[in-house]
């Protein structure tokens, strides 16, 4: 491998490393990112981590600061809801487009990957979360246009941060069914169907992120204490 490949093949690696982390919230928002301490972390120059930071900046999930260096991006909630409205316009082109290009090659790397978010349904919910964006990223990928991918990844990925940040707890057996429930639209080739599915499970993502009152506000952190409060419900505490 030459040493150009190779150097591209270890910030690709890198980029997916941090890009789990912080979607898996190991990596917090507002959390800084020092390059020198990546790198010896890493194991490599602070050339190839200054990459990578960037082409998660790219992304979304990364803030180049100057003068203070990189951090873990914190969105807002004004920001999360336009991103919401603007990824249900985007994913009904890649939904079209998954549409004409369905084969069963693609059916196989959609059933496999709902798979891989069936056996993680006990894990933690950020790593839910991450698997739930990638499924999106997958469509993407597989509808076969660079530019929707593009789009798809860096909006996908900065809504993903946004779940970690905002969402209340939920079973994320919700949306593994509203994935299904796609998959099985489209191997029907029903694109009104896939279409009306997508926007739902949308929809109920951004329901489950955002808090539009002040009314709603609070339940940010009473959810939150549910797993505490069932124990003592349930009087095992």
């Amino acid at each position: 491998m030459k040493a150009a490949d190779k150097a591209k093949h270890r910030t690709d690696m890198i980029s997916s490393a941090l890009r789990s982390a912080i979607l898996e919230r190991v990596l917090m928002p507002g959390m800084k990112l020092p390059e020198d301490s990546l790198g010896e972390r890493f194991g490599v120059s602070r050339t190839l981590i200054r990459q990578s930071l960037e082409r998660l900046a790219a992304e979304g999930l990364v803030e180049l600061r100057r003068n203070k260096g990189a951090a873990v991006a914190k969105p807002s909630l004004e920001e999360a809801r336009d991103l919401f409205e603007l990824r249900t316009q985007i994913e009904d082109l890649v939904i079209s487009r998954v549409i004409k290009n369905m084969s069963p090659e693609i059916l196989g790397e959609l059933e496999a990957h709902l798979a891989k978010e069936v056996e993680a349904e006990n894990a933690s919910e950020p790593i839910s979360i991450r698997l739930a964006t990638e499924f999106h990223i997958l469509l993407a990928r597989l509808a076969g246009s660079p530019v929707l991918l593009r789009y798809v990844e860096e909006i996908g990925y900065r809504c993903g941060l946004t779940l970690s940040l905002y969402a209340r707890p939920h079973s994320t057996d919700c949306g593994i069914q509203e994935h299904r429930q796609i998959i099985e639209a489209l191997a029907k080739g029903d694109e009104d169907a896939a279409r009306k599915l997508m926007r739902h499970h949308l929809t109920a993502v951004a329901d489950r992120a955002l808090f539009t009152t002040k009314e709603r506000g609070p339940l940010l952190y009473l959810d939150a204490l549910e797993p505490y409060a069932k124990k003592v419900r349930d009087g095992t505490s």
